[in-house]
């Protein structure tokens, strides 16, 4: 169990993996059941509580550093950038580090009429220049727990006049992270913030909301929602509520119990866990002649070892195999026992 609530997880496995996906606290757990259980015997609460999303919403601003006003709820990260793709002019150069996640390079890619550059994540803030409209990166990569030279990029975007969309999937929930740094965030719930699949956020700048176009908007992207229901809407909602998606209840009442979880550990103390673990993972790989992507995050992969997965898996401990590498990640159900289990089997 992790050591920092051990009350809240029960994993039945070495669970080493989420960056693919969190575990569940057990209040999150718990949540979906009562609400699934409300909606299966027809009772009124079983439909969902709009108070319950907008607490999520408000948690996830209050741990990424933004006024909730500034917090869209939806989906998927695609869908969020999706959005920002379809306000770029045509013509407009957005520049991305080599071999970021697809879901924030394809929306812009399939719209035909951008100018995409790739630049190696090492030199993103050298790469760009003043024909650049925006830089497109994740703070943390996924692949390998890269981190980006942040400040350098903000300052080389802010100097040319670029806007930035970061994508904080892989870094929200174990690294402190300020997203009003940024005209757009863009951050897949269901990894460090352990909430359910089908949780997602953007935040949006007062000024960058200025060009974004609400084109999935629906009866919630009205400054009067309930009395918008029918027919075009009057007047759209001041903030960033007019990006909001219609929310998954389910999905959302776990997620408002995961945050607040969250909030009560502090990201701060998930930091200093997470990384710890990762280091004694990293200097015994070192032992064993194994040489880890350089870096500091919670994940950690290891080039040519991607075969070892399967054996991994067979042995109750769950990684990945991501571009060639074999990635493990440390959160706050693991301890040091897991990562003294997992390079036991490394060294057979």
């Amino acid at each position: 169990m992790g050591i920092i609530n051990g009350a809240e997880f029960a994993p039945t496995s070495t669970y080493l993996n989420t960056a693919s996906c969190g575990l569940l606290p057990a209040r999150a757990v718990e949540a979906i059941q009562s609400l699934a259980t409300e909606n299966g015997a027809g009772r009124r609460g079983g439909s969902g509580d709009f108070g319950i999303v907008q607490a999520a919403r408000e948690s996830f601003a209050r741990l990424v550093g933004v006024p909730h006003a500034r917090v869209a709820h939806g989906g998927s990260v695609a869908v969020h950038a999706g959005l920002i793709a379809a306000a770029q002019r045509p013509g407009s150069e957005v520049l991305f580090p080599e071999g970021d996640f697809s879901s924030i390079i394809n929306p812009f890619v399939v719209r035909g009429d951008l100018k995409i550059r790739y630049t190696p994540f090492e030199s993103l803030a050298e790469a760009i220049r003043p024909t650049t409209a925006l830089v497109v990166y994740s703070v943390v990569q996924s692949a390998d727990g890269r981190i980006a030279d942040d400040t350098a990029v903000r300052e080389a975007a802010a100097a040319h006049g670029a806007r930035t969309l970061n994508d904080a999937t892989q870094a929200a929930g174990w690294l402190p992270f300020d997203a009003s740094l940024y005209d757009y965030t863009v951050t897949g719930a269901f990894k460090w913030l352990l909430c359910p699949r089908g949780t997602s956020f953007l935040t949006v700048s007062e000024e960058a909301q200025e060009s974004l176009v609400p084109l999935h908007g629906g009866w919630l992207a009205s400054a009067d929602s309930w009395n918008s229901t029918y027919g075009p809407l009057s007047e759209l909602s001041p903030d960033a509520r007019r990006y909001d998606e219609p929310p998954a209840f389910l999905a959302y009442h776990g997620a408002a119990a995961s945050l607040g979880y969250l909030e009560e550990t502090g990201v701060e103390a998930v930091h200093a866990h997470d990384t710890a673990l990762a280091a004694r993972y990293r200097a015994g790989l070192a032992e064993l002649g194994h040489v880890p992507v350089p870096g500091a995050s919670p994940i950690v992969s290891v080039p040519g070892l991607a075969d070892r997965e399967p054996e991994l898996s067979r042995a109750g401990i769950f990684a990945s195999a991501r571009a060639g590498h074999l990635r493990a990640s440390f959160h706050l159900y693991n301890t040091e026992a897991d990562v003294d289990r997992i390079l036991d089997v490394l060294s057979g």
